[in-house]
């Protein structure tokens, strides 16, 4: 019964559809590695970040533009209970390894629980805080390609994973940020991640239509990628809450709520 709504429901979704079939089936599914522990895994996630980290320390100091006047985002708006119950319905169906059941939980008795979830994150919004709890992860490497050797910790991608609660709060402050930012038209007009209806294929779509149209005129087209390393796990937080600050104008709980470090060491997993 289970997998046959779970098809039901991605039917429309062929690529997830078929990531659920090899799940089932057993597809690309990588034995356990027992040679590497946690600690091991630990020890190379964090050398790898402290050594792009170090090949960037002699970088010339950013640049920050301005924002437009009238444009800032110093406080959230006050949730209610539609915009939670809206919230906790669009949560994919995934479970944290810390709270295994709580979304199924969440989904089937989402009338009654808002009403304590919007006390909970509107308190968050309203001092800038975030629960010492939500800031815990459990990071479990996965190998980034099935033919990579399984016995070496190069191979692996860590992921972190957050309890269903954080991932809420994330939802609803991304919300409003995303909607500031789209009204106060902050966000580059060529950016595709991270937004509503843009994607891989809206970006290929515009680079093959740029290089076409350049070829169709006579010139000569060159494509040039970049791909940085531990992109994410190198942001230095003291450039990104400046930029947030100059070239955003955020400020007052809504920058002191991005500001949030972890206190809590997060959870290595070893590889499933």
């Amino acid at each position: 019964m289970f997998w046959r709504n779970k098809i039901d429901i991605e039917s429309k979704n062929p690529r997830q559809l078929w990531r659920s079939v090899d799940a089932l089936m057993g597809r690309r599914r990588i034995p356990p590695c027992d040679t590497i522990n946690a600690t091991e895994f630990h020890r190379f996630f964090d050398a790898k970040v402290d050594g792009v980290r170090a090949t960037t320390a002699n970088a010339p100091p950013p640049s920050y533009s301005t924002v437009p006047p009238g444009c800032s985002l110093h406080a959230f708006q006050s949730l209610v209970v539609e915009d939670v119950v809206a919230a906790i319905r669009a949560l994919p169906d995934e479970q944290s390894a810390d709270d295994p059941p709580l979304t199924r939980l969440l989904k089937e008795n989402v009338d009654v629980l808002a009403p304590f979830l919007v006390e909970l994150h509107n308190w968050s919004l309203q001092t800038g805080s975030v629960p010492t709890s939500f800031k815990s992860a459990c990071i479990t490497p996965l190998l980034k390609k099935t033919n990579f050797d399984p016995a070496d910790p190069k191979s692996y991608r860590p992921i972190a994973n957050l309890s269903t609660l954080s991932k809420l709060l994330e939802r609803l402050v991304t919300r409003q940020f995303v909607s500031y930012l789209n009204a106060a038209l902050l966000l580059p007009d060529l950016q595709s991640a991270y937004r509503a209806h843009h994607s891989t294929e809206t970006a290929m779509t515009k680079v093959l239509s740029n290089i076409l149209t350049a070829l169709d005129t006579g010139d000569i087209s060159t494509l040039t990628l970049l791909d940085l390393s531990a992109a994410f796990n190198t942001v230095n937080h003291d450039i990104l809450l400046r930029r947030l600050a100059v070239s955003y104008s955020l400020g007052g709980t809504v920058l002191e709520l991005v500001s949030v470090v972890p206190r809590r060491p997060h959870t290595v997993r070893p590889p499933q």
